[in-house]
């Protein structure tokens, strides 16, 4: 195939280019700085900066993982605008591009979050749950929509409800690690809101099902099987690390700091897997401390 990834630099975007051109696939990816693609995605991978540069050539498949980083800094009105602009207005250009082909893309892999749901509490949440409407669920169900208009033009659409991603080097777990390495890590607010992780082999794997099985379509929970609270999660931080994870980050002075955004990490989604494992997708990592062993050693 040949497939094009927007995001394509990034934790996961990087990751996929490799195992695409290791099965011999053809990889085209669209980014700001196309001059460094080849560097961080393979050396045969080829960088454009504007879909316009693709010209002609075949496209089989689109991979679409662009997003500002939704956890970097507090949600002002002009970083709600960056987050709206970088998923929503580029996946709509996208589309729209998509639409003016003469040959359509067999599929559209495009991204979204479990923040779809906002906050689910301890409820078990497939992809047949509904949502809780917050801003989460507004950026996520914006940026779903605008990628579902490709399947008016004869497009396969499947979304990526995508948890949190363990991977070395980089994404929210190496914020997490220099506190925790001091032994200065712990629970944030009650520990009981839930934290839907998926180490980066999986999230690769579940895009290659997508790619690949004709009869996948619409959302699905990017997430390893067995999610973890809050209190789960740091407590196996800590013992993958040797040391205690004991100090508690307070609700109120996490709101105090980061406003809005602190919802980010006060709120969770019991999510799981349902329809990737219906699809015959069967999980690398399912248990926590075998993936934060496996990313932490990387």
């Amino acid at each position: 195939m040949h497939v094009l990834i927007t995001g394509g630099t990034g934790l996961i975007g990087s990751a996929l280019s490799k195992e695409l051109v290791a099965q011999d696939h053809q990889v085209t990816v669209l980014s700001r700085q196309p001059q460094q693609v080849a560097r961080i995605c393979g050396a045969t991978v080829r960088g454009v900066r504007q879909l316009s540069e693709v010209g002609n050539e075949k496209i089989d498949a689109v991979v679409n993982l662009a997003g500002a980083p939704i956890a970097d800094r507090p949600w002002t009105k002009k970083r709600k605008q960056m987050l709206w602009d970088s998923r929503v207005t580029l996946t709509e250009e996208l589309v729209a591009w998509l639409g003016q082909r003469s040959a359509k893309p067999e599929v559209l892999i495009s991204g979204s979050a479990v923040g779809w749901y906002g906050d689910g509490g301890s409820i078990t949440i497939t992809e047949n749950s509904s949502p809780q409407v917050e801003y989460t669920h507004t950026l996520c169900d914006a940026w779903e929509s605008a990628a579902r208009r490709a399947a008016s033009h004869g497009v396969r659409v499947c979304l990526l409800r995508t948890g949190l991603v363990l991977a070395p080097g980089g994404g929210f777990l190496q914020r997490m690690l220099p506190p925790f390495k001091l032994g200065l890590g712990g629970p944030i607010g009650s520990g009981k809101q839930y934290m839907p992780w998926v180490h980066r082999d999986d999230m690769v794997g579940i895009i290659m099902l997508l790619l690949q099985d004709a009869a996948c379509k619409g959302p699905f929970n990017a997430t390893a099987p067995n999610p973890a609270t809050n209190r789960e999660f740091v407590k196996t931080l800590g013992s993958v690390l040797g040391r205690p994870a004991v100090i508690p980050l307070p609700a109120p002075l996490l709101k105090l700091g980061l406003g809005e955004m602190s919802r980010l990490l006060l709120t969770g989604q019991n999510a799981l897997p349902q329809k990737i494992q219906e699809a015959g997708y069967r999980f690398h990592f399912t248990h926590l401390q075998a993936a934060l062993a496996d990313v932490i050693k990387s």
